[in-house]
């Protein structure tokens, strides 16, 4: 069921009809950092495998983040943005809120994003560095990797 809240002149939605395409995918491969050259059916699959949230000004689509998760004890945020235009205003901060007390996402052990300048965003929502980065290991493609920015090998 597709969850909708309502502030001033916007507005968060998690219906995935709603979404503008080329929004996401313009912002994902030409202006992000972590995706850019990004495929539109690589986005497109990305959406249709996550729990998508939409910012929206009317009808305008305006910010985006989806949440990839097994709804009952990891998730995953990830390619969060708010277009430039409408930054300042207090939407990605408003947009963390609504994912994190959106109903479905709740009692889950883990959470983890990655970030490259978003840190004290993050950090206000309880979000910190790798509590045990020793466990942690990650098994990296460079010829699948979309943006060299990102994936940057140490």
């Amino acid at each position: 069921m597709a969850h909708e809240i309502t502030r001033g002149e916007y507005t968060i939605s998690t219906e995935s009809a709603r979404l503008d395409l080329g929004v996401v995918h313009r912002f994902v491969s030409e202006e992000s950092y972590w995706g850019r050259g990004r495929a539109i059916e690589v986005v497109r699959r990305s959406i249709e495998n996550s729990l998508p949230f939409g910012v929206y000004r009317g009808e305008e689509q305006v910010g985006f983040a989806r949440v990839v998760t097994d709804y009952a004890t990891f998730a995953w945020l990830a390619d969060v943005f708010i277009v430039k235009e409408h930054r300042g205003r207090g939407l990605s901060k408003w947009l963390m809120e609504v994912i994190l007390a959106h109903p479905e996402l709740q009692g889950f052990r883990r959470w983890v994003l990655a970030t490259k300048d978003a840190h004290e965003l993050y950090r206000r929502f309880g979000f910190r560095e790798l509590h045990r980065p020793e466990r942690w290991m990650e098994r990296f493609d460079p010829e699948m990797a979309e943006s060299p920015d990102y994936w940057e090998p140490r």
